[in-house]
């Protein structure tokens, strides 16, 4: 059944990465704009409306929107805005919102059950609405109903730059003319197998045995015919930032060997600030933790000038762990975290980081995001090279390791930390 004591509001923007290049450039306002899709081999990322008015739609290959659309602007767009325009947003809304759940870069759930009782939920939204456009100067739709996917829907109708609220005696009236394929989760796949069986309106679909539903869809049908009956129990989630990444590591045999746990050390605050550059956020706390072998662990941790940078956090990591490594016992575990994190880039300059140093990591960074994380280590945590009987170093012959691995067939891949740790 239909909670109708519910009140969801859902907020979407408006073509968001176009919206966000017509903010950086006025000049393209009212052109047909394409983010992406610039190569022959490129897609469609997001395109403005005059562009859609071709035919032009996302996901669309980048030579079919030229065909459609010959006077379109490409744009190559540029993920870091994208995600600061999203982080504005987000901030707006976290700050006026009981509850809100951020479903994607550019759409937010929000639920304001109850608040009713203290001014209507439609002025609120349209006021939220109203401030995130003055505020960001970025354009943004919403709907509000009773649950989550009516009010999605309803956002999709009045787009663009529109507002709609669809109440609780009126949801079937306002779901049964739409078609199909305005349910979420409805892909091309599902849609062709309800067109073949007739079905092309949603009153259609609400209108047929849930059980054959299940029969054909499986529990797939039978969330789509719940949909079709305005039918969505789903809560809303509670947006909350991600405040620490880490990592731990197990040996397949103990050890003491203090220059391999410096090394492991080395490379996994190597990774884990590789991931923080990536997700653009800094850290202010470092933890090491160690387990002895009798399952003693101890951890300390310290805190530290907000940085992202592998130099400044592995000489911290090794403080930590020469502190913490007192006992002359063997260890069987290992781990770091970093936590206190906040969205931000790192200061030139600041903390006698050079601007040079700086320069590196990002170097390290492109090669990283273009080959894989593992394309770029630290040296301390790479097998030396492999010498002969008179100390020279066997040189790497791809005609001899493909014979040795017919006759020995390689095991599962593993990261360079792991290799290097269940090597004796």
């Amino acid at each position: 059944m239909i909670d109708n004591n519910k009140h969801i509001i859902h907020m979407d923007q408006d073509a968001f990465f176009v919206s966000v290049e017509l903010r950086k450039n006025p000049k393209l306002i009212g052109q047909p704009v394409i983010v992406g899709g610039g190569s022959d081999r490129g897609v469609v990322t997001s395109c403005s409306y005059e562009a859609r008015k071709f035919g032009v739609h996302a996901a669309m290959p980048g030579r079919m929107a030229k065909q459609l659309c010959p006077q379109a602007i490409f744009v190559r767009g540029n993920m870091d805005d994208y995600s600061k325009a999203s982080h504005e947003i987000t901030q707006i809304i976290a700050d006026r919102v009981p509850l809100f759940e951020k479903a994607s870069i550019d759409e937010h759930y929000i639920d304001m059950t109850g608040m009713d009782k203290f001014f209507g939920c439609m002025k609120f939204a349209s006021e939220l609405r109203q401030t995130i456009i003055k505020e960001t100067h970025l354009p943004i739709s919403f709907g509000l109903s009773v649950n989550k996917t009516v009010s999605k829907i309803g956002t999709n109708e009045c787009k663009p730059n529109g507002e709609l609220e669809i109440p609780f005696p009126g949801v079937r009236n306002f779901l049964n003319p739409l078609a199909v394929h305005k349910i979420p989760g409805i892909g091309e796949a599902t849609y062709k197998k309800l067109s073949e069986m007739g079905v092309r309106r949603i009153q259609t679909l609400a209108e047929i045995p849930k059980d054959l539903m299940f029969k054909i869809l499986g529990q797939h049908g039978l969330a789509l015919w719940q949909k079709a009956n305005g039918i969505d129990l789903s809560n809303v989630v509670p947006y909350r930032e991600r405040k620490s990444i880490g990592t731990q590591t197990t040996f397949e045999n103990d050890s003491m060997d203090i220059s391999k746990m410096k090394a492991i050390l080395s490379g996994m605050v190597t990774n884990l600030a590789y991931e923080l550059r990536s997700q653009q956020k800094l850290t202010a706390c470092i933890t090491v933790t160690i387990r002895y072998s009798n399952f003693e662990t101890v951890t300390q941790q310290s805190r530290i000038p907000y940085t992202s940078l592998d130099s400044f956090l592995i000489a911290k990591a090794h403080d930590l762990f020469k502190t913490l490594y007192k006992k002359r016992m063997l260890l069987r575990l290992i781990g770091v975290k970093l936590s206190h994190l906040v969205s931000g880039f790192e200061q030139i300059g600041l903390y006698q980081t050079s601007e040079e140093e700086y320069d590196l990591y990002q170097a390290m960074d492109k090669v990283r995001n273009h080959y894989g994380i593992e394309s770029v280590v630290k040296a301390c945590i790479v097998k030396r090279p492999e010498r002969d009987e008179n100390g020279k170093v066997i040189k790497y012959n791809p005609r001899k390791k493909k014979a040795d691995e017919s006759e020995h067939p390689p095991a599962s891949k593993k990261s360079r930390i792991r290799t290097f740790i269940n090597t004796e």
